[in-house]
């Protein structure tokens, strides 16, 4: 199961105590994954369909709540693909959807006529809690998070610019920076740092959600952290081997040419020691000689040496 679908299955098991609340989030959920079909004059079906069965079950108990009507749920089997099963919720005219449709700010009544309206109802949102929730069903109907092993992003799918301008007003009241972009006639609100997703599943009290995602955030870092430490020690390592096999190329070759005792006594000791312990580092090099000299000092002669090299070469 992917993490977004435990996020949604999460979400869908809580069902607010509030009835504003309630009128929130199923307003959302409609809104984000509803259909209107005309029935007749001023008759309309509402056909509400997701692939998730927890989603589902959380409408038709919506539904039972609000407006004591039993939805019917229907299942569709993919066969393409062999994707999810689909599950339609169907409201007919006779269930007073005209009613629930105005209820939920969806339809709007100007004198004779009537109109479908794309904001999101400022009546239904104006407690905080209420926001909440009216997130949590957008991301129940339209929403999807991407598992934080691979990337950190959330988004929204709506097929209105006004309601997306709406989503991304209300998603930023919570002092978060989400964007909209076009994808396939569609228009997405979404956010794409994980302290920002985190936040927002803290919003829409994902809490489960949240811990994963935290736990997983908190191995990735660590995981890079000792990669980086990792590679910074193999890259010290190598220039450590490649300076040393410098240095004993030199001292070979002075050794093989005009011989190590025509070095200064100090130059001569440390070329013999490098000589013998070829692992060994600058400090412990240091600690080898009688009496013993610091890092900088051992440097300095291998320097040294490597100033006498270049000169017999180029006799």
């Amino acid at each position: 199961m992917s993490f977004s679908s435990k996020t949604k299955n999460e979400l869908a098991r809580m069902v607010p105590e509030k009835e504003c609340c309630q009128y929130a989030e199923l307003a959302a959920l409609i809104r984000m994954s509803g259909t209107l079909q005309l029935a007749g004059l001023e008759k309309f079906n509402l056909v509400i369909t997701t692939e998730n069965a927890s989603v589902a079950r959380k409408i038709f108990k919506l539904f039972k709540l609000l407006f004591k009507i039993n939805v019917e749920v229907m299942i569709r089997k993919n066969l393409k693909l062999k994707k999810n099963n689909h599950y339609l919720m169907v409201i007919t005219h006779t269930m007073n959807t005209w009613e629930i449709l105005k209820k939920l700010g969806i339809l709007k009544e100007y004198n004779d006529t009537f109109d479908i309206t794309y904001e999101i109802p400022k009546e239904l949102i104006k407690k905080r809690c209420c926001k909440r929730a009216y997130l949590r069903g957008a991301f129940l109907g339209g929403g999807s998070v991407s598992d934080p092993e691979k990337t950190y992003h959330l988004e929204f799918v709506t097929n209105s610019l006004e309601h997306s301008q709406d989503l991304k007003q209300l998603v930023n009241s919570f002092k978060l920076s989400s964007k909209i972009v076009e994808r396939k006639g569609n228009f997405v609100v979404y956010l794409k740092e994980g302290d920002q997703i985190v936040d927002l599943l803290n919003i829409i009290e994902a809490h489960q959600a949240l811990l994963d995602l935290e736990n997983i955030r908190v191995y990735k870092q660590m995981r890079n952290d000792i990669n980086r430490i990792v590679n910074c020690e193999t890259a010290n390592l190598s220039k450590t081997v490649n300076a040393s096999m410098k240095q004993i190329e030199n001292i070979e070759y002075i050794r093989d040419t005009i011989g190590l005792n025509h070095l200064p006594d100090n130059l001569r000791e440390i070329a013999e020691i490098r000589l013998i312990y070829q692992d060994a580092s600058l400090k412990e090099l240091g600690q080898m000689l009688n009496p013993p000299i610091g890092k900088s000092g051992v440097n300095h002669r291998l320097r040294k040496i490597e100033e006498v090299a270049n000169k017999i070469k180029k006799i």
